[in-house]
């Protein structure tokens, strides 16, 4: 038998479930439902076949690692895309590795940020896709649709069987109209856009349709560089591969497409109604997330993170309050939250990109208190972890330990600080934090100076490669 190798596509932004979705810690990462990331669901759901290949980009790349390790699932491949290009050439690299081990392989392609809540009926639409990928076929699953959604494209199939059918067509996202039409005939099934071929099959079928691409994407991957435990493609190579998706490049240009019918209760969790729908819900039908107290609300969502949130005679309503942010949406129009995004980034607010806590391969950052020539921020550093030898040219620091132990090196000097002990960090001084000890080293940073920016970073020596 073939090997099965699991491809998860981790590059999205999930904007429209912003505040909780940001670009540098999108939806993906998340714990929406369950234990898990949506990350992590994704890995589980095909854990039996190994340690997965994961495609995300540069700035996810240490979060992806360190959610999948928590699984101790095996060793996964990570490989870094420079730029985004689109699903077509994520796919074509991943696929170009697997066949580094194995020439038969097959490919599972899934993208992180699904939700599927019967993992035996995906399990059995799963063996249905593989053995057909076996015999040449490049498979889509199609979702039974349980509506008339105007979000997703469709697939229309020569046959409604449980064992799969021939694709006759795929169909760009319908009006409202449209869509019902599709769903009262009984022929058409939502786009998951989860795939199952062999990568051999994938690669031959893409080269007839986009040879270039495929030039380009073995280009990326001959030039790739080790970054730690990273494969990091060939810039120059891999941003010339045309952004475009494999719906677009292959499935809708090959006779080789198959689709398998999937009823497993998925979503892609587009958006906050989605989410709502997906979750457990009180005798109301509200879904409630934190410290919240409600008094007549029906059908809506109260996700709160940091504080008290009270709603009072509120019917499908969707509110989200963040550290930093908070989106009052009417349920029906949580699609245009993008909007929003796209209005923040035109503002150049960090919002749009940044949570207040902000997360490093040494641990993270949370800005609790700023002013116009301060800012404090709370930091945690894992054990045995260290920021990179820096230093800055606009501020100064004064560093206050909370718990912990530090060993704090400034200049020739090295300190070693436990719990309530501090240290002055003049400007322009090198310095480099560590954490020497067992447990997470917790303190308290007080910056001051003309200006407090994060690019305000000089690097001299990073174990993280960002020197």
């Amino acid at each position: 038998m073939s090997l099965v190798k699991p491809i998860i596509l981790s590059g999205g932004s999930g904007t429209r479930l912003w505040p909780k979705s940001r670009k540098a810690y999108p939806k993906q990462l998340h714990t929406l439902y369950g234990e898990s990331t949506m990350l992590q669901h994704t890995a589980l759901r095909v854990s039996d076949f190994g340690a997965p290949i994961v495609v995300c980009n540069e700035a996810q790349r240490f979060m992806v690692a360190e959610q999948l390790t928590e699984l101790s699932a095996g060793k996964p491949t990570i490989v870094l895309e420079p730029i985004g290009r689109n699903t077509a050439p994520a796919i074509a690299v991943a696929a170009l590795q697997a066949l580094k081990e194995d020439e038969n392989a097959i490919l599972a392609v899934l993208p992180a940020d699904h939700l599927i809540k019967d993992t035996e009926a995906f399990s059995a639409a799963l063996d249905l896709a593989i053995a057909k990928a076996e015999s040449g076929k490049l498979v889509a699953f199609g979702i039974v649709p349980n509506k008339p959604e105007t979000g997703y494209g469709y697939i229309n199939a020569a046959s409604t069987s449980a064992e799969g059918a021939e694709i006759l067509k795929f169909v760009e996202k319908p009006d409202l109209e449209t869509a019902q039409g599709y769903v009262n005939s009984g022929e058409f099934f939502w786009n998951s856009g989860m795939f199952v071929f062999s990568a051999k099959t994938y690669l031959e079928e893409l080269k007839k349709f986009e040879p270039e691409l495929v030039e380009h994407s073995e280009s990326a991957l001959a030039g790739a560089a080790l970054d730690l435990d990273f494969i990091r493609l060939s810039a120059e190579s891999f941003e010339q591969c045309k952004d475009i998706s494999i719906d677009y490049a292959v499935m809708e240009r090959t006779n080789e497409a198959w689709m398998v019918p999937l009823d497993a209760g998925w979503s892609d969790l587009g958006g906050w109604e989605s989410l709502w729908e997906s979750l457990d819900k009180d005798a109301s039908g509200n879904v409630i997330t934190g410290d919240v107290i409600l008094e007549d609300c029906k059908n809506s969502m109260f996700h709160s993170e940091h504080r008290l949130v009270t709603g009072v005679g509120l019917e499908d309503i969707i509110v989200v309050d963040t550290d930093d942010s908070l989106l009052v949406v009417n349920k029906k129009r949580s699609q245009d939250v993008k909007a929003v995004v796209d209005k923040l980034k035109a503002q150049g607010r960090s919002e749009s990109t940044f949570h207040r806590k902000v997360y490093r391969p040494w641990g993270n950052y949370d800005s609790i208190g700023f002013g116009e020539r301060f800012q404090v921020k709370c930091i945690e550093v894992k054990p045995g972890a260290s920021l990179s030898l820096q230093m800055h040219h606009h501020r100064a620091e004064h560093w206050i330990v909370v718990s912990g132990t530090a060993i704090v090196q400034r200049g020739e000097e090295e300190h070693l600080l436990s719990e309530n002990e501090s240290i002055y960090i003049p400007l322009g001084e090198t310095h480099r934090l560590t954490n020497p000890g067992k447990i997470n080293l917790q303190l308290i940073e007080v910056q001051s100076g003309s200006y407090l920016g994060e690019d305000d970073i000089v690097r001299f020596e990073d174990k993280f490669g960002r020197a």
